[in-house]
């Protein structure tokens, strides 16, 4: 079953295109699976059972796992089978039948326009890596783009001479994100002032590099920003994702159209955009109740 898990990673590589992270989310959840399995002393895809398989789901619920994650997991064992089925390493598709677990979409957590100043005035300017961290902030709260996204940047993706972006998200997509007056000041100080210092003389593309003078983590990114919450005194638990949130929201809250920020986040299905209309309906109903007379 590794072995096959091999080459279904490779296909999702070569002719899907999907991301690295992508990918490593399903050889994590195929590897839990295929481990299950093996106690249970099925090694070869045509001795599973759809049995099997839902009783899987149930030992991941039975242990806490949330519906998202569940409903993730059995995509890619779906995902696993079809590929078998198809490349006829594997006789019947039995996952195909399966569903996914109800879910209730959580609403993403999101920052107001306050918390966001406060989070990115944090940087201490009269740092190296404070002028990198406050570039970083700017950039990725005036694009939204993903944290993956960020750290893969490379000095060529910028134009701020016209004012914009290139980003690679998933599947390898590319798309153009305007970069706003503040985000464009960061950048231009941390390049000039900072990046060549980080650099030590060695090459390097990506545009955020560490103290060590290679590209940035997401690790690193993660701990700063939560590092500059703490800072700023902002109670919400905050991710790099939130910028992401906060990003779609505000811009949809002062007017924005659906499919422009559709476009700018990368979403291939519109969907997944409207979630942040919903933030903006229930933060609605909460001033409503809050303020209304008759509540």
């Amino acid at each position: 079953m590794k072995t096959l898990l091999d080459e279904f990673l490779n296909y999702l590589s070569v002719e899907r295109g999907l991301s690295k992270n992508t990918i490593s989310s399903y050889k994590t959840d195929l590897s839990h699976f295929i481990i299950y399995l093996e106690t249970k002393k099925i090694t070869d895809p045509d001795s599973v059972k759809r049995q099997d398989i839902a009783d899987y789901m149930m030992g991941l619920k039975d242990k806490g796992i949330s519906s998202n994650s569940i409903s993730r997991a059995l995509v890619a064992i779906k995902m696993f089978y079809k590929f078998l089925v198809q490349e006829r390493l594997a006789k019947e598709d039995i996952a195909g039948v399966l569903e996914a677990p109800k879910l209730i979409r959580p609403l993403p957590n999101v920052l107001n326009a306050a918390e966001v100043d406060k989070l990115l005035g944090t940087p201490d300017l009269r740092d190296w890596l404070g002028i990198r961290d406050k570039a970083a902030l700017e950039l990725m709260y005036a694009t939204g783009m993903r944290v993956s996204e960020l750290v893969d940047l490379t000095k060529e993706n910028l134009n701020l001479d016209v004012g914009f972006i290139k980003c690679r998200g998933k599947g390898d997509k590319e798309r153009i994100i305007p970069v706003g007056k503040k985000a464009k000041e960061s950048l231009v100080r941390y390049m000039e002032r900072v990046r060549p210092k980080l650099l030590k003389n060695k090459q390097d593309p990506h545009l955020f590099i560490s103290r060590l003078g290679k590209r940035i983590s997401r690790q690193s990114f993660w701990k700063m920003i939560k590092r500059s919450a703490k800072l700023a005194h902002i109670k919400k638990d905050i991710t790099p994702h939130t910028l992401r949130h906060s990003f779609a929201t505000h811009l949809l809250e002062r007017g924005a159209d659906l499919r422009v920020v559709q476009e700018m986040l990368g979403h291939s299905d519109i969907s997944t955009t409207q979630i942040y209309t919903h933030i903006n309906k229930e933060r609605l109903k909460l001033i409503h109740k809050q303020f209304h007379p008759r509540p």
